[in-house]
């Protein structure tokens, strides 16, 4: 069929080919995670609220409190460069 003959063993090479494309895959992905702030260990604290105090303990409830208003601070800073950017365009 049009000329090409393929040998025994020649699927060894579909197998490294897909390992070596999903490697690359998972390295441009890793380094996406680490350029948007997606390695934070604090994020566990963004799906309470001020509902959950007595469910906490207090150094739990104020770890919370100080994380919510970095979250919020960071997304006045990221909303603000957007703007800023659309503004540029």
């Amino acid at each position: 069929m049009f000329g090409i003959e393929l040998h025994d063993g020649w699927t060894i090479y579909i197998w490294l080919l897909s390992g070596a494309a999903i490697l690359v895959g998972v390295v441009f992905g890793i380094r996406w995670a680490a350029r948007n702030e997606q390695f934070d260990e604090d994020i566990k604290y963004l799906v309470f609220d001020d509902g959950d105090k007595d469910k906490m303990d207090p150094e739990e409830f104020a770890k919370y409190q100080e994380v919510t208003k970095q979250q919020e601070a960071r997304r006045r800073e990221v909303l603000a460069e957007k703007e800023a950017a659309a503004h540029k365009l």
